[in-house]
């Protein structure tokens, strides 16, 4: 649990560009190469959201 609190927001921007890729392309190689690519994106903009603060200093800001 304590991992799943640590990596909230990487895990959620994983997932979210997961989703996204699955809409967007139907399964093959080249497409599932794409697909890991864009879960990296997603995984990296959320340690990035981790790592500034911006989502917690918007959560605390009302």
């Amino acid at each position: 649990m304590d991992y799943l609190e640590r990596y909230r927001y990487p895990i959620i921007g994983g997932i979210i560009g997961g989703i996204a890729a699955i809409a967007i392309f139907t399964i093959g190689f080249w497409k599932m190469v794409l697909l890991l690519i864009l879960i990296g994106f997603g995984v990296l903009a959320g340690l990035f959201l981790q790592k500034t603060g911006i989502i917690e200093h918007l959560k605390n800001r009302k």
